[in-house]
């Protein structure tokens, strides 16, 4: 089983990170933490008591420190627990020094239950390739391990027809609104159509990501309204 520490300073979506990470085979969620040094105190407990976090999904805006310090200090914990960096932001400085700083994999927030599933399933793959021996795997092994990490950046999980950004659009949308949004309020804060806001609409709900709730307008036709799940 692959040890995961939840670093997230909103317990909410700390929670549905961990419901997230339990839907998935192979993966149990050690503990999880709101700041910046309960996480560094929590890694190098484990690693003391001889059971070492293997993945921190680490949160970049923390209150107490910056994420990308977090991950350079658990580089010096042994073992170095590997890290997806979970974060809304999207400047491309902030990813640079995320990645020169020990993240393996950035899953931009916000994000459906298929793009979570597709990192973690990505970096499985890459910790099978390399195995767990303590001698250097082959240069047959190091290369898929290493394709596994790129390939979750690289592989679409979007099916035919679904636009990524569209996607993100609507889900940001709905994470600004936590009162939620029917399709037709959705489609008219974003300029598209009612059909595919509410395509779109199904698909995140589908994915768990957001909820429905039926409710009745004065004319008795029911609409469904979608709320951001955390």
């Amino acid at each position: 089983m692959i040890r995961v520490l939840i670093v997230e300073d909103d317990p909410l979506i700390a929670q549905a990170h961990r419901q997230y990470t339990e839907r998935l085979t192979g993966f149990v969620v050690y503990a999880t933490a709101g700041t910046g040094n309960a996480a560094l105190r929590a890694a190098a407990t484990a690693a003391a008591d001889g059971t070492p976090v293997d993945l921190v999904l680490l949160d970049i805006g923390l209150p107490d420190a910056s994420g990308i310090d977090v991950a350079s200090a658990l580089g010096g914990i042994r073992p170095a627990p590997d890290i997806i960096a979970i974060s809304s932001e999207r400047d491309l400085a902030v990813v640079r020094s995320a990645v020169a700083h020990g993240v393996a994999m950035y899953l931009l927030k916000p994000f459906t239950f298929a793009a979570f599933r597709d990192k973690l399933e990505h970096y499985r793959e890459y910790r099978e390739a390399l195995g767990s021996g303590g001698a250097a795997a082959g240069q047959h092994e190091i290369d898929r391990a290493i394709n596994a990490l790129r390939s979750a950046d690289q592989r679409s999980s979007m099916p035919k027809g679904v636009s990524a950004d569209t996607l993100d659009l609507i889900a940001g949308a709905l994470r600004d609104t936590p009162a939620g949004l029917n399709a037709s309020e959705a489609a008219a804060r974003l300029g598209i159509s009612r059909v595919t806001a509410w395509r779109y609409l199904e698909r995140l709900a589908d994915d768990g990501a957001v909820g429905r709730a039926t409710e009745y307008g004065r004319a008795g036709r029911p609409q469904v309204r979608y709320v951001w799940a955390s």
